[in-house]
């Protein structure tokens, strides 16, 4: 969590500058350099008009992760209080996720972002500050951090992995089954340690939340963008669509899988309409082929059917035969409702209500979902 000393400094004045705008001009916001004895970075005072004021520790870092709000945060948080109930403890830094926002709220941390995240309570003199800024980070604060991201195909096959089969598990048992290198699966699993998403004794890893997990790889994906969807009119109707692939023999290549709002209601009917989206190969040619023989036409707008192409064989993995019809695997189709458009998030999290309801029966805990591919 460390800054350098003139990158400290920055963010200090960038801090004080930017409670003072709020404050207004009747209070007045100091900040002094501790010496270093009480483990702060800095001394922050807030005074109001008639001379009552505050004075808040102040924790400066240029990268701020769950694990961190949850464990040396929240110590010294406990630590100041219990030298005096009135201090407070101030995270200052150029970005805080979701997440870690959350984390350091469950500790009464306060906190101070430069992109407008702010959350600040103090009693005496009666201050509240709420303010929410981005929720993803700048591209000038990922460029701190070389650890990967939950974007992209490779993170998502590690996280329908994580996501699907219950642990124990090692990264080397991970990287076999996602066909990834070892060094891409530890360093992601740094990252996801880092969130609070998965717990590590030793190198096992020994508990994941699935949930969260899944919200935060669909929180940094596009459905509609990573798909290149194509948009397909269905001139006899949707219902005519899904007849077709009702149709088709049980055992078939399954070289077209639904999702979206239309799989999710299999499991969480929340709404009704909506287009149809289907996922292809991922190609062209797979496009043309599937709307041929599912008597599609493109169309600029106005398309009640999605064509959806593939990026990775993961999204192949662990169908489901709903209804009739293959539908992607259910945690794929919570990550396409989280991540799709209009009402699908909301779709999404009764998926997500719904697959915690019956984790027994689809989260096997003898690891069953991965046999035929030789992990365990």
């Amino acid at each position: 969590m460390s800054v350098h000393a003139s990158t400290e400094q920055s963010l200090l004045e960038q801090g004080r500058s930017t409670l003072q705008d709020l404050l207004g001009r009747d209070w007045e916001v100091t900040v002094r350099p501790e010496d270093g004895d009480d483990g702060a970075d800095a001394t922050l005072q807030i005074k109001s008009g008639d001379g009552v004021y505050v004075e808040m520790l102040v924790e400066v870092a240029s990268r701020v992760t769950p694990k961190d709000a949850a464990g040396a945060l929240t110590s010294k948080a406990h630590l100041v209080r219990r030298v005096s109930r009135y201090t407070r403890l101030l995270v200052v830094s150029p970005w805080i996720s979701p997440m870690t926002q959350e984390a350091l709220r469950r500790s009464g941390i306060d906190y101070l972002d430069l992109t407008g995240n702010i959350s600040l309570r103090v009693s005496r003199p009666a201050i509240v500050i709420h303010t929410q800024g981005a929720d993803r980070a700048p591209a000038s604060h990922r460029a701190l951090s070389n650890k990967p991201l939950l974007t992209g195909a490779k993170a998502g096959r590690l996280v329908r992995l994580l996501a699907d089969v219950p642990p124990p598990y090692r990264a080397t048992e991970l990287a076999k089954n996602a066909k990834l290198s070892l060094g891409y699966v530890s360093r992601l699993l740094d990252t996801l340690e880092d969130l609070l998403l998965i717990q590590r004794d030793g190198k096992v890893v020994v508990s994941v939340d699935w949930q969260q997990l899944l919200r935060a790889r669909a929180a940094q994906t596009d459905l509609i963008r990573t798909t290149e969807a194509s948009g397909m009119l269905a001139p006899n109707g949707v219902a005519s669509v899904l007849q077709q692939l009702k149709d088709s023999p049980p055992g078939c290549n399954r070289e077209v899988l639904v999702t979206g709002s239309y799989a999710a209601r299999a499991v969480a009917p929340v709404s009704v309409g909506g287009q149809l989206m289907l996922y292809v190969q991922d190609s062209p040619e797979d496009v043309e082929l599937a709307a041929r023989e599912l008597g599609l036409l493109p169309v600029p707008e106005g398309a009640d059917v999605l064509l959806l192409r593939a990026k990775d064989l993961s999204v192949w993995q662990r169908p489901v035969y709903m209804e009739g019809i293959w539908q992607v695997g259910f945690t794929q189709l919570a990550l396409d409702c989280l991540s799709g458009p209009g009402r699908m998030p909301a779709e999404g999290e009764k998926v997500l209500e719904y697959l915690a309801t019956h984790e027994r029966l689809w989260r096997k805990g003898d690891h069953s979902l991965l046999h035929e591919q030789g992990l365990f």
